[in-house]
Formats: structure tokens, C-alpha cells, sequence
């Protein structure tokens, strides 16, 4: 089956730099855009980044665009979010997902997701 597995979140200062990875698994990902989702405590699954899985064209949230940078690997089924210029208000859990749609999605309602990874970024 499919499963995507995120890792790499922590905890880092503001001003600072993390890079999740997804490695996805139980099926050929070419057809599908490819999403990075974070949900702070009390807040909605809000959109951060996708990656078009076959032609590597991306698409940001304005709240990370400039700091963010989604990218992935097809030999090693991973797809990664480099973020720097952290701020305090990125702390959220991010998770990572697919969808087989052919043009980018904002909404969480994606067809497969990970479990997610904590990313906290103090003041």
C-alpha cells in the first residue's frame, strides 16, 4: 500500500534551517503533484508547497514563498522541503501528501498522507 513517511522536524531558533524529507512508497508517484500541509494546535491544515512529481514545477504558499523550497529526488522516491528564515509562526506539524489531480491543490483534501513531523521554532 501507499504510505509516505515524513522525518527531519525539530526544534530550531528563529532565524534558523530545517529540511523534511518524504519518501514515498507502494506505487509509481509520476502522475502526482506531491504536497507539504503543517497544522499548528487549535488551527486547519493549511497548504506550504507542492512539487509536480514528474516535471519538478512548484507552486507556494505567499506565507513561505521567498523561504521555503520544495524539491524531490525520483531515484530515491523522497521529496524534500528546505525551509530557512524560520519563524516562530512555522511551528506546526508537517505532513507531507499526494495527489493524483493535474493541476495543484491548496486544499487538504489530498488522496495520501504521512503521519507528520513536529517542526518547533522558538523565539
Amino acid at each position: 500500500q501507499v504510505q509516505l513517511v515524513e522525518s527531519g522536524g525539530g526544534l530550531v531558533q528563529a532565524g534558523g534551517s530545517l529540511r523534511l524529507s518524504c519518501v514515498a512508497s507502494g506505487r509509481t508517484f509520476t502522475d502526482y503533484r506531491m504536497g507539504w500541509f503543517r497544522q499548528a494546535p487549535g488551527k486547519e491544515r493549511e497548504f506550504v508547497a507542492a512539487i509536480n512529481w514528474s516535471s519538478g514545477g512548484t507552486y507556494y504558499a505567499d506565507s513561505v514563498k521567498g523561504r521555503f523550497t520544495v524539491s524531490r529526488d525520483n531515484a530515491k522516491n523522497t521529496m524534500y522541503l528546505q525551509m530557512n528564515t524560520l519563524k516562530p509562526e512555522d511551528t506546526a506539524v508537517y505532513y507531507c501528501a499526494a495527489d493524483r489531480r493535474r493541476w495543484f491543490v491548496t486544499t487538504a483534501n489530498y488522496d495520501y498522507w504521512g503521519q507528520g513531523t513536529q517542526v518547533t521554532v522558538s523565539s
